[in-house]
């Protein structure tokens, strides 16, 4: 079973910068889909940005250009580079792995981190 742990949540003021860090304890080579996810009080989870094992990416339209996500199989490392960061960004920060892609549509993997809280005050 693979466990993640993610790290790097905190609070910031608008503007600002986070890099969040999701590390495996299993090889994430075989993982098709690496992913985060985010879920902000009474909203629904959401995907924030995926990565294929071959370097694909999928980013909500809402952090386009400003989330940058990026994988390192090697290190069994995911990582979630946040700039210019908006109050709207608040929310806990899920990592997932194993997930995958059918056409456009990309699916959660089963396995998840425990998260990590994100706020952003203005």
């Amino acid at each position: 079973q693979v466990q993640l742990v993610e790290s790097g949540g905190g609070l910031v003021q608008a503007g600002g910068s986070l890099r969040l860090s999701c590390v495996a304890s299993g090889s994430i080579s075989s993982m098709h889909a690496m992913g985060w996810y985010r879920q902000a009080p009474g909203k629904q989870r959401e995907l924030v940005a995926a990565i294929t094992s071959g370097g694909s990416t999928n980013y909500a339209d809402s952090v386009k250009g400003r989330f940058t996500i990026s994988r390192d199989n090697a290190k069994n490392t995911v990582t979630l580079q946040m700039n210019s960061l908006k109050p709207e960004d608040t929310a806990v920060y899920y990592c997932n792995a194993d997930g995958g892609v059918y056409g456009h549509y990309w699916y959660e993997g089963d396995y998840w981190g425990q998260g990590t809280q994100v706020t952003v005050s203005s």
